[in-house]
């Protein structure tokens, strides 16, 4: 059994197809809804680390509350971005998919199928209608 985890947002569409297409793989993940139990300080590091980004990069800054707390500002350190993103769980980018594979922010959602030990899969259509089709490429 593969072990996937995907941490998600059920409320963002994004997050929906990449649960969708990882289903659609034939997989269970473990789903970790982090808006009501968010990952901790360690564990957002971590998953920073594995997927190769800074921790900056998996911050959402689209929400209000990125603006309001000056985190745009690149001198705002590793430290007070995980401060924020611990009293606000909703800066946490969404959805960040592990898998044995590696570990990535799967946005656009087809992001997620170099993640799946699977494949290629046969086309997939998003809640928007788009079509997705596999190119079989995969992280190794």
């Amino acid at each position: 059994m593969t072990d996937i985890t995907i941490f998600h947002n059920p409320k963002c569409g994004t997050s929906r197809n990449v649960l969708a297409l990882i289903r659609h793989a034939g997989f269970e993940p473990r789903v970790v809804e982090y808006l009501k139990t968010p990952p901790t300080r360690d564990e957002i590091r971590a998953l920073a680390a594995a997927a190769g980004e800074p921790l900056r990069a998996l911050l959402r800054e689209k929400e209000a509350v990125f603006a309001e707390l000056g985190l745009a500002d690149p001198g705002v350190g590793d430290d007070a971005l995980l401060d924020a993103i611990e009293q606000h769980p909703i800066l946490l980018n969404r959805p960040l998919v592990v898998t044995p594979l590696g570990t990535a922010l799967c946005r656009p959602s087809e992001a997620v199928l170099e993640l799946l030990p699977v494949g290629p899969l046969p086309p997939f259509t998003k809640s928007d209608g788009e079509v997705v089709h596999d190119s079989g490429r995969r992280r190794s």
